[in-house]
């Protein structure tokens, strides 16, 4: 459900019309769900999405005016903006996370995992498409690791992420603000392995509840947006003890 008792409330970003109609298609058939906007441009993303307050972003990477890395940096500390796109790029997988986004989906991926990514953002989870897979989280903590060269936008086409932009993505956290407990470590580590806080609680003998209660703690004290940032967090701590 949406933030109130109503239906999640969603925003459809995208340059390109008949994607924007498929997903409204898709959605708008859930009994929980419903469209309130649709844009075709980064900038209009944004300022429906002030205007409107919509509980979920859709944003293409590739738009006009803003690409959808940056209308994920300006919405995410207001929404869930779940980046869904055709091009399975680290720097653009490795950006959109550390922009804050509760989730990043190939358009190949199909409706159901659309379905789940908005299902899962508004539960506090994120899904990844599986085609975008383990390499992605270890490959941002690798010491070291550049973004590899932006695709250059040739006539007609769409706007692209620069180096400058992929370099601009916040950088790793060296270590937690306040130590962990093992407690915190422990369940923080199975975030990254992929389990949801009812798997975690099963394993653990403790509620899903409690599990949330940790996992807040955990992002206040390492500075994660939500459990994508704790995956990557544990990774780039592993990478450092390796």
């Amino acid at each position: 459900m949406g933030s109130g008792t109503g239906p999640v409330r969603i925003l459809i970003a995208d340059d390109q019309a008949d994607v924007r109609s498929a997903f409204r298609m898709i959605l708008d058939v859930q009994p929980d769900m419903v469209v309130v906007a649709e844009a075709a441009d980064g900038a209009a993303a944004v300022a429906e999405a002030r205007r409107l307050r919509p509980d979920v972003v859709l944003a293409d990477i590739r738009m006009p005016k803003l690409d959808g890395l940056e209308v994920t940096r300006q919405l995410a500390d207001q929404c869930k903006v779940i980046v869904v796109t055709t091009f399975d790029l680290d720097e653009y997988v490795h950006t959109a996370l550390r922009h804050g986004a509760a989730g990043f989906l190939l358009k190949r991926s199909g409706p159901v995992l659309l379905i789940e990514a908005v299902r899962a953002a508004m539960a506090g989870d994120a899904l990844i498409s599986p085609q975008v897979t383990v390499r992605l989280l270890r490959h941002m903590a690798l010491p070291g690791a550049e973004p590899k060269p932006a695709l250059k936008s040739g006539p007609g086409a769409k706007a692209g992420l620069g180096t400058k932009a992929a370099a601009a993505a916040p950088q790793p956290t060296v270590g937690p603000t306040e130590e962990l407990t093992t407690r915190e470590r422990e369940i923080a580590e199975l975030v990254a392995d992929g389990a949801t806080n009812a798997e975690i609680g099963a394993g653990l003998f403790i509620s899903p509840g409690t599990v949330k209660n940790h996992l807040a703690n955990v992002q206040r004290k390492i500075g994660a947006r939500n459990r994508v940032g704790i995956a990557a967090w544990v990774w780039e701590q592993t990478a450092g003890r390796q």
